[in-house]
């Protein structure tokens, strides 16, 4: 059982009634009492984390294979690589966890990690197979990268827990051992079949081999290729693309940030890490402002059951020194990060991460997740290489910049805008700019808003859902969806974008054209939309928040276009639980010069007894032009238009105090 919860000695600014702690549940492992002097805010401490890692990796165990080579742990389905490759995965992801947690403690390994997974390198490599959907004859082998590509992800992780371990394991493994390691290995070399953030595995599994002085040449030309590959996906302000696309998420920190900063670090490559580590903190000072008062990341992209895997690139600043945070606010972040998971039931009663955000939740979820997806969390766990006398571990925790100020800015080249209240720590984030990669729309890019308490609703069944911060036209009674957004123009406190909707079935609808914006400021949000290219009479609907019953309060106030009253109405699930409920207003498309325009006011707060939203803004249009005036006094002017080309332009929307 863990350590009971004492309750937190918050400081001065801080108000309890906006921050209560969570009750925490049991937790199968056991972890040292709180240390409210140093941690007031958290109460962990350097010892938490490495009992949480402890606890952790004994609970795999049991699921390993004879010789240790996979372990395959349970789960409601393989992913689409096949359960030969989820075991690999297993014995990769943990492995890293693993070399983490030791060498952190220069090599001392009370629990004996290593010596398990020194037994799995030798039996994983004895017979490589090229059949990855069965475990075959020999339990243990582990797939070939070269017919597997899979298996070329978490040759990264074997190669980092490698180089990380390197005096206490590879130094003492067998030549025959290390040989058969190293021929694995050197497929990942080669050129990425994924054209993403996967040629940073290759990259990886290269500074490993020239680090240990194998394939020397190879190696450096992997590195090369991968730097050279995602210079072109940089777009400015420690953001890249994840590929040839628009595609900007959490990703930007935990892989295409914490690869090069790693490997130019263990390195000791000056000119790398004055390039990179310079990237990595202007990115942190967006990453890090998406953090909530309470712990929780914000669940916006793919792959989000690696949880407190997003707390890796705070840590990797705190390593290298390239961050905006102050150490003990490093620590806060992280420590707030893992103890919201802990929290809420993310480990089960086996000791267990399984595919979802708090428990199982199977909508959130990529055909590549598999039984041991999650614990790439690992990558959490860097600030262990932090030696205990770092002031990251040692400093009094700091506040987030959540709780801080009120934010309203965009992010960067993006198309992002983050809005965040000081009053309850909430965490909003706008999308007018970043896209799946996929064709089909995704949940968890699609949407126009996403907060660190909120999820996007998940499809019924027969696929039916009511979508939520969605604006779109009902075409035979069904929401249009939102085609890939097009940033259009950016200003303080507020962002725009262009996209072409689609029917319901993916099919396109010429002609047709929304140009919308969203302006924030403090809890409130306008979101306007103009339509051009639709028939009058064409209902159009836009929906707010998705909350629980125990959630923030959400509104949602029409203001121009639309003719009926906001009604809350059942929207099933979200990952942050069942039972949700989501306001929807509806209008109808008029004729007019220029499109038809529709203006809303939402709010999401979690302060208690919010006034109505409406009380917050006082709105004046004349055409496209919407002049505000907020309940403080302060003033803007929105103008929505689009360039007579129908182009992509920055003429419009245009704002002014």
């Amino acid at each position: 059982m863990s350590a009971p919860h004492a309750e937190p000695h918050l400081p001065p600014h801080r108000h309890p009634r906006h921050h209560p702690p969570h009750p925490p549940v049991s937790l199968p492992f056991p972890l040292p009492p709180e240390d409210r002097r140093r941690s007031a805010y958290t109460g962990w401490t350097r010892a938490h984390w490495e009992a949480t890692a402890d606890g952790l990796l004994r609970a795999t165990a049991p699921y390993a294979s004879p010789r240790n080579g996979l372990i395959v742990l349970p789960g409601a389905r393989p992913s689409s690589s096949g359960p030969r490759s989820d075991g690999l995965e297993g014995f990769a992801r943990t492995f890293l966890l693993a070399a983490l947690r030791v060498a952190g403690d220069n090599g001392h390994d009370p629990h004996a990690h290593l010596s398990r997974y020194a037994e799995g390198l030798a039996a994983g490599t004895r017979s490589p197979t090229s059949a990855p959907a069965s475990t075959g004859t020999d339990p243990d082998s582990w797939p070939r990268i070269d017919a597997v590509r899979q298996a070329r992800v978490e040759a990264a992780s074997v190669a980092l827990g490698l180089r990380l371990t390197r005096p206490w394991l590879w130094d003492r493994l067998d030549d025959e051992v290390r040989a058969r390691l190293v021929d694995w290995l050197l497929p990942a070399l080669g050129p990425s079949p994924v054209d993403n953030n996967w040629w940073l595995f290759g990259l990886t599994v290269g500074g490993f081999l020239a680090d240990v002085g194998i394939e020397t040449v190879r190696a450096g030309a992997a590195i090369d290729r991968a730097l050279a590959r995602i210079e072109d996906w940089y777009r400015g302000d420690g953001w890249y693309s994840d590929g040839d696309n628009r595609a900007f998420d959490h990703y930007n920190a935990w892989a295409l940030h914490f690869y090069p900063v790693l490997h130019a670090h263990l390195a000791a490559d000056r000119t790398l890490l004055a390039t990179y580590g310079a990237r990595l903190s202007a990115q942190l000072d967006s990453c890090t402002r998406l953090f909530d008062a309470n712990g929780a990341p914000l669940p916006f992209g793919r792959s989000l059951t690696y949880r407190f895997a997003a707390t890796a690139a705070p840590w990797l600043g705190a390593l290298t020194g390239h961050t905006p945070l102050a150490p003990g606010a490093t620590r806060r972040l992280a420590s707030g990060a893992l103890r919201h998971f802990l929290d809420r039931g993310a480990v089960t009663e086996a000791g267990l991460l399984p595919l979802g955000w708090y428990g199982p939740y199977a909508p959130m979820l990529q055909s590549y997740s598999g039984p041991a997806s999650p614990y790439w969390a690992a990558k959490g766990f860097l600030g262990l290489l932090l030696p205990a006398d770092h002031p990251a571990w040692t400093a009094p925790e700091a506040p987030l910049p959540a709780e801080t100020a009120d934010t309203a800015r965009p992010l960067g080249p993006t198309g992002l805008l983050l809005q965040s209240t000081a009053s309850d720590g909430l965490v909003r984030l706008h999308n007018h700019g970043s896209n799946s990669t996929r064709a089909a729309p995704d949940p968890y890019y699609a949407r126009f808003a996403y907060s660190t308490r909120t999820g996007p609703t998940a499809p019924t069944a027969d696929g039916r859902s009511l979508p939520d911060n969605h604006f779109g036209l009902l075409l035979d009674g069904r929401p249009t969806t939102r085609g890939p957004a097009t940033p259009h123009a950016t200003g303080p406190g507020w962002v725009s974008s262009t996209h072409t909707p689609r029917h319901a079935d993916g099919s396109a609808l010429p002609g047709l054209r929304i140009l919308s914006a969203t302006l924030v400021h403090g809890r409130a949000e306008l979101r306007a939309h103009l339509v051009t290219g639709a028939a009058p009479g064409t209902r159009v609907r836009q929906t707010g928040w998705a909350t629980t019953p125990d959630g923030p309060t959400a509104q949602l106030h029409g203001v121009h276009g639309y003719d009926t009253p906001p009604r809350r109405t059942p929207t099933g699930s979200t990952l942050f639980g069942p039972g949700t409920e989501t306001a929807v207003l509806e209008g109808r498309i008029t004729s007019g010069p220029g499109g038809a325009l529709f203006v809303a006011l939402a709010s999401l707060t979690g302060e208690p007894d919010p006034a109505p939203v409406h009380t917050l803004a006082a709105l004046r249009l004349t055409g496209h032009d919407i002049h505000v005036t907020w309940q403080d006094g302060t003033r803007a002017h929105l103008v929505l238009s689009l360039p007579p080309t129908g182009g992509d332009g920055r003429e419009g929307p245009g704002a002014g105090a």
